[in-house]
């Protein structure tokens, strides 16, 4: 859910929240550390600069980043430049296309003289994408169209500041972490799998091959390819991302190589394609074996001679971009069966990075949700959360089919629903508390001989003896923490000959009852 902001800013309902209980003086100042405290603490924050006419854009994106930046902010040109060419210089300026008594592209080249090396993000309204192109070319590092969502704006603004400074990364073998924001967070791995993928980015960021990501759906081929672009020498440069499959088949080689206007019915007017938004930089194509064998051949031309055409138009375009591209299904299969070109593929395929499945490095799980919870927990009022040994080793022994990305959006779901701080396994979700619990239990199950429907029933009377101690024997309650009805765990409760205080009773002296 979004919340607008006038015509055309968007927070997140979650960051919205927050944003006003902090405005109110309600959030919990639980764990607050000042901003002087945190530079004494860290040495030194980035300095981010606001530059938009509207108060309450800057008041809610002051509120959201002073957790993570020194912000500054600026209603016109007049005041952003006073800020600017004050020392120190911003490290990143967000900057609004539509200002008081001008516009935002005047100012962009002001800040640009002033400090080449300040990095400038435009926010850009609906159809002013054209302008915001010609801002990119003018200096501007990238641009955010409206309305935009806060999450991709932290995203973004990451990679700006990371764009600033110099990599100087210590090399940690089998606990190295790389802490740069993504689509499902920082990537954060000790296992042999995650040690070995860092190495590989490491090594081939410093070269302009082609880079073919595979694995699962969420194992986060994404990030990687962020990350190949922010420790490479285009970091600079744009970042520019496409998923293949979202687009429909009719409007990908517009959307890919840019149109002319008058080309084709409704085009109204010129539009550059995301190869030349991202020239300078890396473009990454996902789900790369969904392109149509007409738009593959125009895409094998551009590696192969590295300039393209715009539909309606004679004159070919030479641009400076690198490939990366990702697929989740396997394409020596799809050449086999005709529907991948075979010479296409040798092409992409010059660098294969493979993410291995979340289920197949679970030592990776427990730093992952440590990382979730305190990158989440900020929109859940600053809430901290501990596992207990049953409910940790469920959430391990689960499979995640839905691997990184399911782990986030569970971790998040218990944020959003646990009412304690301590997260036992009635917290967890019904897939995670079955599945983990058969996974967790089989090798001791078959090892003792225990039947299937024995320990189906044992797993069953633990959650729900459990669950009625937690809701205090209120039944309605405990059955709204296992989503089930009332008059299903009523049933389950005779069944298993479970009573009201939670005890089970024996045959015995449910006889003598």
């Amino acid at each position: 859910m979004v919340l607008r902001e006038g015509d055309s800013r968007v927070l997140t309902q979650a960051s919205y929240d927050w944003t006003h209980r902090q405005s109110m003086g309600l959030g919990s100042t639980k764990g607050f550390v000042s901003y002087h405290q945190r530079e004494r603490m860290e040495g030194s924050l980035k300095r981010i600069l606001i530059v938009d006419d509207e108060e309450s854009v800057r008041t809610s994106l002051g509120l959201l980043l002073k957790d993570t930046y020194h912000v500054d902010k600026a209603s016109n040109a007049e005041d952003a430049l006073a800020l600017v060419h004050r020392e120190p210089h911003p490290d990143a300026v967000l900057l609004d296309v539509l200002l008081p008594g001008g516009d935002g592209f005047s100012l962009l080249k002001q800040i640009k003289e002033l400090d080449p090396k300040i990095v400038v993000i435009m926010l850009t309204g609906a159809g002013s994408v054209r302008g915001a192109v010609q801002a990119m070319q003018d200096g501007a590092l990238n641009y955010l169209n409206k309305p935009f969502d806060i999450g991709e704006l932290r995203e973004v603004l990451a990679a700006a500041v990371a764009s600033r400074r110099e990599a100087k990364e210590s090399v940690v073998p089998q606990t190295r972490i790389v802490t740069v924001d993504a689509d499902f967070g920082p990537m954060v791995g000790k296992s042999a799998a995650m040690v070995h993928l860092f190495n590989q980015i490491d090594t081939i960021a410093s070269r302009d091959s082609t880079v073919l990501v595979t694995g699962e759906s969420g194992t986060g081929k994404e990030l990687v390819a962020r990350q190949i672009h922010l420790r490479s020498s285009r970091k600079s440069g744009p970042f520019v991302a496409l998923n293949c499959a979202s687009i429909p088949e009719s409007l990908i080689e517009s959307e890919l190589f840019g149109h002319e206007k008058g080309a084709f019915t409704h085009a109204v007017e010129r539009r550059l394609g995301q190869f030349e938004l991202a020239d300078g930089g890396t473009l990454f194509l996902d789900e790369i074996g969904e392109l149509s064998p007409a738009v593959q051949v125009k895409l094998l031309r551009f590696l192969q001679e590295q300039e393209f055409y715009r539909v309606g138009r004679s004159k070919p375009i030479r641009v400076d971009v690198r490939i990366v591209t990702a697929t989740n299904k396997d394409l020596e299969q799809l050449v086999r069966h005709g529907t991948f070109r075979q010479d296409l593929y040798y092409r992409i395929n010059v660098i294969n990075l493979t993410l291995a499945p979340l289920r197949d490095r679970h030592e990776d799980i427990e730093p992952l949700i440590t990382n979730f919870v305190a990158r989440l927990s900020r929109q859940y009022g600053g809430r901290e959360l501990s596992f207990t040994p049953e409910a940790r080793e469920m959430l391990i022994s689960y499979n995640w089919p839905g691997n990184v990305r399911e782990l986030g959006n569970v971790v998040e779901s218990i944020l959003a629903l646990c009412p304690n701080t301590v997260v036992t396994e009635v917290d967890l979700p019904k897939k995670v508390r079955e599945r983990g619990a058969i996974a967790a239990s089989s090798p001791q199950s078959f090892a003792s001989g225990l039947a299937f429907e024995e320990a189906e029933r044992m797993f069953e009377t633990e959650m729900i003896v459990k669950a009625l101690r937690r809701a205090n024997f209120v039944q309605v309650r405990a059955a709204e923490m296992l989503g089930i009805s009332r008059r299903i765990l009523k049933y389950k409760m005779d069944k298993l000959k479970i009573n009201e205080r939670g005890e089970v009773l024996s045959e015995s002296s449910s006889q003598d009852s």
